[in-house]
């Protein structure tokens, strides 16, 4: 055997054998690499990459300037929500040999945010990098669901090609037809991915004529209609050319992808190009900027211009460059043309600002990203509990973490309001709002939001408002509560499919504000049955009023302790949120009405001692379960005069005027609406 020169220096990771076989290597690392790899059974290592004989040294050229000579095919995974993508990354990472065969790898390597691993969805996109023969594949995991489509928009903008997954079972869904558009209007080609063929429900051959037939509706062009199709079952990690050919890995994937996805167009040696689509921050290098390279050669050290939204240049120094190796960052000298690259050390950079070469720019479009449709009143906490549990407080503090989610989430947008302590912030849904307020109150915010409304716009001379189109999946004995509930909320029936198992998929088309509160209804009219999805449509004329929440709130009237025995005797008014012993105050919502009025209670009232006995008096407590309101029921139960209070360890639902006196009522409230409408 040759003897090979370092390359890379030694002490660098041994990973690189597996992830990077175009790198140099001596002898020795390579044999023991070998004889651990080949032992545990690596099947990427044993059919793909190059043997030890193949190592030659690089040109010194090339070492000089770090640029890797590999193929590179940039693709975005696209999916409905939990069809199964991050868990397809999760076994193309592991069977491309990036792990270490000690290293522990959680499930959904991917999702790395708490949020995302509670709830099971993805909501940030995130890239990652792993090598074929000699290709480099750059992997973009999106989110599936439709609140965090910037997300998606961003992701299409940084690659050649996309890999749509469907489920085999459930088929294509509202999130599925959002993404394949934005996809085909940008003229990427698809790689049609049927996962879950392992479902005992599972019907390729129908969902795939359902693809088609949605390519179709979507004015695909004749080539983009010739798409290659691959079965998979991503959590077994293994890939079919057709169904039950014998494959027993991901192989017939990767092929696909190698072969049917363009390598990226550019020139290296052109006029430098880069659009920044993402940004992460470290506590060592300050601000990241992520992008890709369209056009020339980013090299650490030199002088280059960012083009500013507002068009302006400023000059800067590229003093650190990374690109990506499965979940790690390895820093480089000079990145080409086509390849993904992480820029530190660059300040003031933001989302769709392009970097370009400072004595002749051409700087790149800025990015489109489709307009908010909900808002909603972020305020600080003014209620009677304030301050016990939260360590930010002031507008202050609410205005800085505002403006510091606009610089890394692009679909957002932040309005003042005619109070300094209060905010309007508009959004793709509930979801990512519910999201976004999550996450401030784990951070430590205490804040107060009100009802989700939505944003209209005038065109014409006519006032427009957010359509959606909606899918819901229930069983046959539900489609008539199903068809009352959208009917009363303007919603339109639009076709109804029924592939024989006992469930019916309804297609609608609703207006935005239908769709706040309705997925708790529907979960509690159909028992917990119902799968329901939505997706933005476009416009419509604005329909008028819509009918207000048809029940009212049970709200305490004093503040203290709540007790058993108060709450004994509610629970016959309506359904409790609380407990006993929970601290309450004037104007806090405790529970849900049955009628439509309001109604002020006393959940501090104490059983009174006394020294008379009788069979009724020492009658036995049993309280009925109260219901425990999450943070997305609370915003969807709440009225227009009605604020969430939420903390770090509380969420509590209040009347925005505490004061039972100087409180309007409900019913008043109706009738003024109805007088609006008339």
């Amino acid at each position: 055997m040759p003897v090979l020169h370092c390359w890379p220096e030694a002490g660098e990771s041994d990973k690189l054998w597996l992830a990077g076989p175009h790198l140099r290597m001596c002898d020795r690392w390579a044999v023991n690499l070998q004889k651990r790899y080949i032992r545990q059974g690596c099947w990427l290592f044993q059919q793909l990459f190059l043997s030890i004989e193949d190592f030659a040294p690089a040109g010194p050229e090339a070492r000089e300037a770090g640029i890797m000579s590999a193929n590179i095919r940039n693709i975005a995974i696209i999916a409905h929500v939990d069809h199964g993508k991050t868990t397809l990354v999760d076994a193309m990472l592991r069977q491309s040999g990036i792990f270490r065969a000690n290293e522990a790898v959680i499930e959904r390597v991917m999702d790395s945010n708490d949020l995302e691993r509670e709830r099971g969805i993805t909501i940030l996109a995130k890239n990652t990098a792993l090598f074929f023969h000699d290709t480099k594949i750059n992997i973009v995991d999106t989110p599936g669901h439709s609140d965090f489509g910037g997300e998606v928009e961003r992701a299409l903008r940084m690659v050649d090609g996309v890999v749509v997954l469907v489920d085999a079972s459930e088929g294509p869904l509202p999130q599925t037809r959002y993404v394949l558009q934005k996809a085909l209007a940008a003229k990427l080609p698809p790689v049609i991915v049927l996962n879950k063929i392992d479902r005992t429900d599972a019907r390729a051959k129908e969902v795939l004529d359902e693809i088609y037939d949605l390519f179709i509706d979507l004015d695909a062009t004749e080539d983009q209609l010739d798409f290659p199709v691959i079965y998979t079952n991503a959590r077994d990690g293994v890939a079919h050319r057709t169904p039950g050919d014998g494959s027993k890995d991901l192989l017939p994937l990767f092929e696909a992808i190698v072969k049917h996805i363009p390598a990226p167009p550019g020139d290296p040696e052109g006029v430098l190009q880069i659009q920044v689509m993402n940004l992460d921050y470290s506590e060592f290098l300050g601000r990241i900027a992520i992008g890709r390279v369209f056009n020339g050669t980013l090299k650490r050290g030199a002088d280059v211009g960012i083009s500013k939204l507002d068009g302006k240049l400023a000059a800067t120094r590229i003093t650190k460059l990374y690109t990506f190796r499965g979940l790690e960052r390895d820093e480089a000298q000079a990145v080409p043309a086509g390849d993904l690259v992480a820029i530190a050390g660059v300040e003031g950079i933001q989302i769709g600002e392009s970097i370009t070469d400072l004595a002749n720019p051409m700087p790149l479009e800025p990015l489109l990203i489709d307009e908010p449709t909900l808002a909603m009143i972020f305020t600080v906490n003014s209620g009677p509990l304030s301050g016990k549990e939260g360590s930010f407080l002031t507008s202050r503090d609410l205005r800085d973490r505002l403006q510091k989610e606009l610089l890394t989430n692009v679909s957002i947008r932040v309005e003042d309001t005619d109070t300094p302590e209060s905010f309007r912030v508009l959004g793709r849904g509930e979801l990512q709002l519910a999201i976004l307020i999550e996450t401030m109150r784990r951070e430590g915010f205490e804040l107060m939001v009100g009802k989700p409304e939505i944003v209209v716009r005038t065109e014409k001379g006519k006032k427009l408002e957010p359509l959606e189109r909606l899918v819901i999946d229930v069983p046959e004995n539900f489609i008539g509560i199903i068809m009352e509930t959208i009917g009363s909320r303007r919603g339109e029936m639009i076709k109804m499919s029924n592939h024989g198992s006992g469930r019916v998929r309804m297609d609608f088309k609703i207006p935005s504000r239908g769709l706040i509160g309705l997925r708790s209804q529907l979960l509690t009219d159909t028992r917990g049955t119902a799968l329901i999805h939505s997706i933005f449509e476009g416009w419509m004329e604005y329909g008028g009023e819509m009918a207000l929440r048809p029940t009212g709130a049970l709200v305490a009237d004093r503040g203290g302790p709540s007790t058993a025995f108060a709450l004994w005797n509610i629970q016959e008014r309506g359904e409790l949120f609380i407990g006993p012993a929970i601290e309450v105050y004037e104007g806090m919502i405790v529970g849900e009405n049955s009628r439509e009025q309001d109604m002020d209670v006393n959940v501090t009232k104490e059983k009174k001692q006394t020294n008379m006995r009788s069979s009724s008096a020492d009658e036995a407590i049993r309280l009925i379960p109260h219901r425990e309101l999450s943070l997305e029921q609370a915003i969807e139960f709440i009225a227009d005069d009605e604020f969430v209070e939420i903390t770090p360890k509380s969420i509590r639902l209040r009347k925005k005027v505490l004061q039972a006196n100087k409180r309007p009522r409900r019913w008043q409230e109706i009738r003024a609406s109805q007088a609006t409408t008339s």
